[in-house]
């Protein structure tokens, strides 16, 4: 028995042409055969998020997706055809005069005062005035004609106007200057006010400034006479070296004839570093400083130095106070010049071992007291102040009030830092009160003045 066995046909072989089924199913164009054709979707304009699709879907799914597409890009069309022409019609409109509104402070709106800028109504005037003169280039009426009315319809005349005399932007541009000129008196007397509150507050100002207690005046930067610190030539140098030298030990070195004091070279060495200075040297080198101020008087204040035995002929240290023992030291006769005239009056004290300097200061009604140790001797300060009054009265006659009249210890000056350069501190004390300067030196200066004073006095001469 013959049996007949007849294989189930493949479903994707029923999709297949006549013309696929002839292929033999393991060749490659078979093989993709198989798949469905991707379908490209329809080309229209992105509105909104679009997902492509690479493969193709069911059938009925992609009939909606499809129908979806047709309508959105029905819609996008029509929108696109109205949208054009719209933009168009816009394009053709003409802009319309721009108003600027300038905002007000806010104070001026809470006072309510009018403000400084222009206000919306003169900008408007400015604008007509613009527009005038523009319709004045293509329009120029006779001389008779009626104006009613402008194409900005800003401006109606009702009777007949000579633009031959009077142009309709002039009529315009006063209008315009009237307001412009209301504005600006506006402001005027703003400023007005303002410039009242401004003087009132100055006068304020002065009267706090009047109640506050005085400033001091700055203090005036002292300067300093370049001569103080010239150093020594090399043919001073060997002046002074020459003078320090033991051949010339017994040799007269100068004479001083007003004065008549010899110095020997024996006595010159007082001034070589670590001596101490004596009664000759100090007493030539204060009537060399009398000397310098009478060559220029308009330099330096009017002193008188006393030598170093004054103060132990005013003050005996058996008989103490002596004011008779000094009385002819200071006639006119002698000096040359009234002492009572004088500014400062410098009287060398000698302790024994230590000099020291007392100063009778007649221009600011001082006594002072110079040591350069920082010693103290009320006695000193008594008797010259004892001494100045009945010097006062031997002279002149007169009784002098010195009650009011400082006694000074100066606290402020150089002090030494040896045992040996006092006589040295108490001459340039007098030498920079005799220039009326502050005491601007120190202990590293002492050997540059010894130098320097010997210097002086092998010349005869106060520099």
């Amino acid at each position: 028995m013959d049996f007949q066995f007849f294989k189930k046909p493949r479903f994707s072989l029923m999709n297949q042409s006549s013309e696929k089924a002839t292929l033999p199913s393991n060749s490659t164009v078979s093989r993709i055969s198989r798949y469905p054709e991707a379908k490209l979707p329809f080309p229209r304009a992105v509105h909104a998020p679009v997902r492509h699709l690479k493969f193709g879907l069911s059938s009925s799914k992609h009939k909606q997706d499809s129908t979806k597409r047709v309508m959105g890009n029905f819609l996008s069309c029509r929108f696109n055809n109205v949208k054009r022409p719209a933009w168009d019609a816009l394009s053709h409109f003409k802009k319309g005069k721009e108003v600027i509104l300038v905002e007000e402070d806010d104070e001026k709106k809470e006072k309510g005062t009018v403000t400084d800028y222009l206000s919306v109504e003169e900008v408007e005037i400015i604008e007509k005035g613009k527009n005038i003169v523009e319709e004045e280039r293509h329009f120029q009426p006779s001389s008779s004609s009626d104006v009613t009315e402008l194409n900005n319809g800003s401006l109606r005349v009702e009777s007949s106007l000579d633009v031959s005399s009077l142009r309709i932007s002039n009529v315009q541009d006063l209008e315009a200057y009237k307001k412009l000129l209301e504005c600006a008196e506006r402001r005027n007397s703003k400023l007005k006010e303002l410039d009242f509150q401004i003087e009132l507050n100055q006068k304020r100002k002065t009267g706090l400034e009047a109640l506050l207690p005085g400033k001091k005046p700055e203090e005036q930067v002292e300067v300093l006479p370049p001569e103080l610190f010239v150093p020594l030539t090399e043919e001073e140098m060997t002046l002074v070296s020459r003078a320090f030298s033991v051949k010339n030990w017994r040799k007269i070195l100068v004479s001083h004839q007003n004065s008549s004091i010899d110095i020997r070279g024996e006595v010159l060495q007082c001034l070589k570093p670590g001596a101490w200075l004596n009664d000759e040297v100090i007493n030539l080198y204060l009537e060399l400083l009398k000397e310098r101020e009478n060559r220029e008087p308009k330099k330096f204040l009017k002193c008188h130095f006393f030598n170093t035995f004054f103060y132990k002929k005013l003050v005996n240290p058996e008989s103490g106070y002596n004011y008779k023992a000094v009385k002819r030291w200071t006639s006119q006769k002698k000096l040359g010049y009234c002492l009572l005239d004088c500014d400062k009056i410098f009287v060398p004290i000698h302790k024994e071992i230590h000099w020291c300097l007392a100063v009778i200061n007649k221009k600011d009604q001082k006594f002072q007291y110079l040591d350069s140790l920082k010693g103290k001797d009320p006695n000193v300060l008594r008797a010259l102040a004892k001494y100045f009054v009945e010097e006062v009265k031997d002279k002149s006659g007169k009784n002098i009030d010195i009650s009011s009249w400082e006694q000074e210890y100066v606290e402020d000056l150089p002090a030494q830092e040896n045992g040996f350069d006092c006589g040295m501190f108490m001459l340039k004390y007098i030498d920079f009160y005799s220039r009326g300067l502050s005491l601007c030196f120190d202990q590293e200066h002492m050997p540059y003045f010894r130098l320097r004073t010997a210097k002086e006095i092998l010349n005869l001469r106060a520099d």
